[in-house]
């Protein structure tokens, strides 16, 4: 294993609260996009094992300095089974849930009811993700079927099918949109991630590209990628117990000459000995994981100039953040020092990354 004496010795990553009410594996959690701008509070959700997605929101308790956090919805009686993956809409006011009975859920926020507006069918067996485009006119979903699919939000609150992707030949785990292009990327238990745009000439959904074992890519299943905030970057997490982070600045749906237009960074190795099952990158640049063994491990981009290349440093490892499995970590949107996490456990953490001796890079 890798050395950790690149850990900060000032940064702890303390927990604020532990959310308690699923009774069963907590599988992911969302922020809404939207909240905890101008007072407004912060809105977490999460889903679970349970076959409820849970809304959370934090009150300002009056004579403390910290908020509490608490259950403000339930959303049930919907779904049959798993609720394996939750996502909002860039402009908060939808929620999108992907479950194992084969349906995608779209909620909408109504003074703080949430009303189930519509049921996306199509994928023949459990959905394992679902992820809104940049601009909330395009959601995905991906699912144990192989199958990747692109719906097209309509006037009145209509989901219209607009392309089934097949390219995978194992079970998709996750679909992720760039944070500014419609470019899609899918990540498999078959090893690769594949890259999805519009081809130029008609509606037709294409891969551009597949970043597998050929081009530096996983070994085993991949389970997680997220971009950072400008979508130059993205990092991916696999069961071969790597992050690996890839150079994204070229629009693929654009290429020009030989090679893929997204090419492999850098490895991050050494560090997990257990498979990685959630990555996230945090709007000030450092990348979360959470993984099988209870651990969260922060890293950011090293820079020490003997290094060449890119390359990224652990600063901070918290160990047996939960009691089993770390599925899901997600930074805050808009107060990057706040994180996330979900767990077999049935519980969720939020944590915050502070400095021992004061306050953690303020904004």
């Amino acid at each position: 294993m890798q050395s950790e004496n690149n850990l900060d010795e000032s940064l702890q990553l303390r927990e604020v609260q532990e959310l308690q009410g699923h009774t069963d594996t907590v599988w992911a959690v969302a922020w809404n996009p939207v909240t905890g701008i101008g007072g407004a509070p912060s809105m977490l959700a999460s889903c679970s094992g349970d076959k409820t997605v849970r809304i959370w929101e934090n009150t300002p308790t009056p004579n403390t300095t910290s908020p509490s956090w608490a259950c403000k919805a339930v959303l049930e009686e919907t779904h049959t089974r798993t609720v394996r993956s939750c996502a909002w809409s860039p402009n908060g006011k939808l929620l999108a849930t992907a479950s194992f009975d084969a349906t995608t859920a779209i909620w909408e926020n109504v003074g703080g009811d949430f009303e189930c507006i519509a049921s996306l069918e199509g994928h023949e067996n459990e959905v394992k993700s679902v992820s809104w485009s940049a601009s909330g006119m395009l959601l995905a979903t991906c699912g144990r079927d192989k199958s990747v699919w692109i719906w097209e939000v309509q006037p009145g609150n209509e989901f219209e099918c607009v392309s089934v992707l097949q390219g995978h030949t194992q079970d998709v785990k996750m679909v992720q949109w760039h944070p500014n292009l419609d470019i899609l990327v899918s990540a498999s238990y078959d090893n690769s991630i594949k890259v999805w745009a519009e081809d130029g000439d008609g509606d037709d959904w294409a891969c551009m590209q597949t970043l597998g074992n050929s081009v530096s890519g996983h070994t085993s299943t991949v389970w997680s990628v997220s971009f950072n905030s400008s979508g130059d970057r993205m990092v991916s997490c696999s069961d071969d117990l790597t992050l690996m982070v890839w150079d994204t600045s070229i629009n693929p749906a654009e290429r020009s000459g030989n090679g893929g237009p997204w090419k492999h960074l850098c490895t991050i190795s050494g560090y997990h000995d257990r498979t990685i099952f959630s990555v996230h990158w945090s709007r000030n640049g450092l990348i979360a994981s959470g993984a099988s063994d209870d651990c969260i491990r922060i890293f950011s981009e090293s820079t020490d100039d003997s290094v060449d290349g890119t390359s990224y440093k652990l600063i901070l490892k918290k160990e047996k953040a939960h009691s089993m499995d770390v599925n899901s970590v997600q930074w805050h949107p808009s107060e990057p020092q706040l994180l996330a996490s979900a767990s077999d456990d049935g519980r969720i953490k939020i944590w915050e990354v502070t400095r021992i001796n004061g306050l953690a890079n303020s904004h």
